[in-house]
């Protein structure tokens, strides 16, 4: 069950933040007059910016070139505006520590300090492990049934659905490279990356989940069902980013595809006697798991470990043992073909 190790994906990469984009903590009328206060200032406390002491158009007010902020700043575009907002969040949330409160969240996210200038640096290094496993996963895939397992006179596998694998796993990757590069800094581009690539994710899911679950294996057919589905995602992706930008309408359309997919992969484990069915159950009961802790949502440890991190570190087993029923799939089916054939 795939499915429903991609759709605590979803539910956790975009539907916790934007359910709380207004938070308490942007709420806080001391933290509102603390970013007011540093925007006519340019300073929170003793920490005042350089970078602060620019002009709209980008140039420096004085003139002085060593006051332009580093490189490795500037690509993440920390601006005035965010940075008031991240050091106004620090010093509030200090001063909640101090009176014994707990953390808040603040435009929909947990406080987490930068790392170099990376917002989430604990779930971005977590989201590069998961991409790691998926290449791994993916590459392990390509050399089985290409040049472990028997090949046919024309030189394709006898396993009808690896060009779809192959589909699945790049767009997996595609999908992890965008969760690493939102977790380290959420921007109005990098958000409709992230949410585009996993809707394209569900979307591959959910017709590789009908093709081998119903076992569709003529061309004729799979056209007939991938079409309507492609358009379908294709017309969803290009509303999102250049009509409306409704998170409502995003969350329903990945909800009915990611329980269309898990109520196909359950019945066909459920049904089925493949050798590697329980793998499928790993994966489900660990994306159950992995639920019940996105629920609870936990404040940041130490700002950098908070619920989501964790969940992208379970992610990591999940996918290592989905990407092992794959191959084994491949073994399974090639198996049986291999004594059809002869």
């Amino acid at each position: 069950m795939a499915v429903c190790y991609w759709f605590v994906v979803l539910f956790a990469f975009f539907g916790i933040a934007q359910a709380l984009k207004v938070s308490e903590g942007d709420a806080d009328p001391i933290y509102s007059d603390c970013v007011e206060h540093c925007r006519e200032t340019s300073c929170v406390g003793n920490q005042c910016f350089q970078h602060c002491k620019f002009t709209a158009d980008g140039n420096i007010s004085d003139g002085r070139w060593y006051l332009q902020e580093p490189l490795y700043l500037k690509w993440k575009q920390w601006d005035c505006h965010s940075d008031c907002r991240y050091y106004c969040m620090l010093a509030r949330e200090e001063e909640r520590r101090k009176l014994g409160e707990n953390p808040v969240k603040y435009h929909g996210r947990w406080p987490f300090r930068r790392v170099y200038g990376i917002q989430e640096p604990v779930s971005v290094s977590l989201s590069a492990l998961n991409l790691a496993i998926q290449f791994h996963g993916w590459i392990s895939f390509f050399i089985l049934i290409y040049y472990k397992l028997p090949l046919m006179d024309d030189r394709k596998t006898y396993y009808e659905y690896s060009g779809l694998w192959h589909l699945y796993g790049v767009s997996a990757m595609n999908f992890w490279f965008w969760a690493a590069v939102f977790h380290s800094r959420d921007l109005d581009l990098t958000e409709r990356l992230g949410y585009s690539s996993a809707v394209a994710l569900l979307g591959v899911g959910l017709i590789l989940a009908i093709f081998r679950v119903f076992e569709i294996r003529r061309e004729a057919s799979r056209v007939m069902v991938a079409a309507p589905l492609i358009a379908f995602v294709t017309t969803h992706i290009l509303y999102l980013n250049f009509y409306a930008f409704d998170y409502g309408l995003n969350m329903k359309v990945c909800l009915i595809m990611g329980i269309a997919q898990l109520l196909l992969w359950a019945i066909w484990a459920r049904v089925n006697q493949h050798p590697s069915r329980w793998k499928l159950w790993v994966v489900a009961f660990g994306g159950a798991l992995s639920i019940l802790l996105l629920i609870y949502d936990f404040p940041p440890y130490y700002e950098l470990v908070d619920a989501i991190a964790v969940w992208h570190a379970i992610t990591i087993p999940l996918s290592y043992v989905w990407w092992s029923f794959i191959k084994d799939d491949a073994e399974y089916r090639t198996l049986i073909l291999l004594k059809k054939a002869t």
